[in-house]
């Protein structure tokens, strides 16, 4: 086996997922899904297009109606984005994957915006780069960014540079100036950029196209940059593993090669599911929205309410991260509060070294009710001599 696989942490979070999966006694919200079903018209469209025997291979970059549909969407949000830049992929994280063995060599200098969702700075690692991580300052319950000190960390040198915003797992969101001065200094150094924009929609700042600041606003379709998308957070499709990426079309016959060498294609139940939920968008996503907005702001009070406890709402995502003072391991203390607690949160430290001592609560759920009855486990919890 290859030493960088073998030297690949496990994820954090399962370890504790792990530690309370099947336990009727425990709340749930390590991870980053939704606990709301799919809406039927999306299934519907997938069991009629098994019904018609929709079984076979597709065209490896996607079904061309849905990247017809996805190229629509796209140019609604950011200005014009045509087909030829959009390929269909096998979820986000697929997604992920693709554009780092499409544009990283091994020995590459590949930076990365840290804290974030672990798969991002693993894959890299995979694949045989020098990762080097720029981490998000934090504050009383907010990260922000060291502008600078990031394009600092860029340097000709840089082959890729990897940044999600909205941030999993701290909601910090770039704005629009940051992305401007980004990508002017990306193309100085010949640097590709790789945008996971996965949570654009679940963006709660006022926004004229209901999304956050995307690199696509102000990128010209030649620029040196992928941004990665998914079915799964503002459609709640987790399960269907369905994503897409946008790039140059220059790239996209190659990219359609790696398809082909990594899953071959996404399967065509699951695109016809995606066809539906584009044509339904306006009832899915604004909904799922305003009701995760609903979410935040039940559950960021109570916490702030808590002793020890340090967060502020985040801008976009699904997530409170919060600070735990006194805290100094965070996978311990996540453990703890599945045995003595009853509630499942993930360990900041699953993102980052500089997030050791924070956690992170999914709000993304259908009763608000669970989301009081979580703080009221964590506030017992906490007012605890033993805690």
């Amino acid at each position: 086996m290859r030493k960088a696989i073998q030297d690949l942490a496990e994820s954090q979070i399962r370890e504790v997922a792990n530690a309370g999966i099947g336990r009727d006694d425990v709340l749930p919200f390590w991870f980053g899904e939704s606990d709301e079903v799919t809406p039927a018209f999306i299934r519907d469209a997938a069991i009629a297009s098994l019904q018609r025997g929709e079984t076979f291979y597709s065209h490896n970059l996607g079904l061309p109606e849905l990247r017809e549909s996805i190229a629509g969407y796209m140019s609604e949000l950011h200005g014009p984005v045509a087909a030829d830049r959009i390929a269909v992929t096998s979820g986000g994280v697929n997604a992920l994957m693709l554009a780092v063995q499409c544009l990283v060599d091994p020995g590459d200098e590949v930076v990365a915006v840290t804290p974030v969702w672990p798969n991002l700075t693993a894959q890299p690692i995979v694949l045989g780069a020098r990762l080097r991580c720029v981490p998000l300052r934090p504050g009383e319950g907010r990260w922000t960014l060291d502008l600078d000190a990031l394009l600092a960390a860029i340097t000709p040198t840089t082959r890729l540079l990897i940044v999600n915003a909205p941030n999993n797992p701290t909601g910090w969101t770039l704005s629009a100036e940051e992305q401007a001065a980004l990508l002017a200094h990306c193309r100085r150094t010949g640097t590709w950029i790789l945008a996971d924009e996965v949570y654009e929609r679940l963006y709660y700042a006022p926004s004229p196209r209901a999304c956050a600041p995307s690199f696509l606003d102000q990128a010209q379709p030649q620029d040196r940059l992928v941004v990665v998308h998914s079915f799964s957070k503002s459609f709640l499709m987790t399960g269907w593993r369905l994503g897409w990426l946008v790039m140059p079309a220059t790239l996209t016959q190659a990219m359609g090669k790696l398809i082909e060498f990594n899953t071959s294609c996404a399967s065509v139940f699951t695109q016809r599911a995606a066809l539906a939920a584009l044509a339904g968008r306006s009832e899915v996503t604004p909904r799922v929205v305003a009701h995760l907005r609903q979410c935040r702001d039940t559950l960021v009070p109570l916490l702030a309410a808590m002793p020890r406890v340090r967060v502020s709402a985040a801008q976009g995502g699904m997530y409170a991260f919060f600070r735990l003072e006194g805290v100094d391991d965070s996978l311990a203390v996540a453990k703890r509060l599945v045995r003595e607690a009853g509630l499942g949160l993930a360990p900041g430290s699953a993102f980052a070294p500089q997030a050791q001592g924070w956690l992170r609560w999914c709000f993304a759920s259908r009763d608000l009710q669970r989301l009081v009855q979580g703080a009221e486990r964590l506030d017992r919890w906490l007012r605890n001599p033993s805690a």
